[in-house]
């Protein structure tokens, strides 16, 4: 029997403990963008965690700046960047205000609202792929810079809130390296993914990037 998803919004409280007990934790939680055109609802299944001035895969590794405020504090907030001049991607703040820590959300199973996904992700082969990838995700969710600092426990009338959902068991829920992550910071064993999972993103290691000649 299939555990009915808990629609009790996560307190802040949750966000306020440090990154690597957030991040395994909120495999599973049901995640809630309301638009203008209804809501869509995505469940947890990939996420990896990274702890700020402490990590060199961090944006805040190497303190604060405009781009990377938010990941500062306070918990329970979204951190959203823009990457590659292209894509994306949503983080969920974390830890105690005042010491820079997030968890980037990787990939979801969209359960309410693909009607309103799959236009935004009209490559997606199926729903299994509409928020396959972090990029991917912050399209399905149709989410950008100007929701950075967007409080994700403002309460039903947010924008974005996350509900306790239907957390899988420990033995469900694997680890390992971070995708695309170089440097210092490549080994940290700090993605954390539903095991067999089917919209689980691929691993890829990172691949220095060519610079102009």
């Amino acid at each position: 029997m299939i555990e009915r998803p808990d629609r009790t919004p996560l307190p802040r409280d949750f966000f306020d403990r440090p990154v690597l007990e957030v991040a395994p934790d909120l495999l599973g939680r049901t995640l809630v963008r309301r638009t203008d055109d209804g809501p869509i609802e995505l469940r947890i299944t990939e996420v990896e965690a990274y702890a700020g001035e402490l990590d060199p895969g961090s944006h805040a590794f190497r303190g604060r700046t405009a781009r990377n405020a938010v990941m500062f504090g306070p918990p329970g907030h979204a951190y959203v960047y823009f990457t590659y001049g292209m894509w994306h991607c949503l983080n969920l703040v974390c830890g105690p205000e005042g010491r820079a820590s997030g968890v980037l959300l990787r990939a979801g199973e969209v359960q309410v609202g693909a009607e309103l996904v799959r236009p935004r992700r009209i490559s997606a082969r199926n729903d299994k792929e509409l928020a396959k990838g972090p990029a991917r995700l912050a399209t399905a969710l149709a989410v950008d810079r100007t929701h950075d600092g967007t409080d994700v426990c403002a309460g039903p009338d947010g924008l974005l809130s996350v509900l306790t959902g239907a957390p899988p068991t420990p033995e469900q829920v694997r680890n390992g390296p971070r995708t695309g992550v170089g440097g210092d910071g490549a080994n940290h064993p700090w993605r954390y993914w539903i095991d067999g999972d089917p919209t689980v993103s691929p691993y890829r290691a990172h691949t220095p990037r060519r610079r102009a000649t």
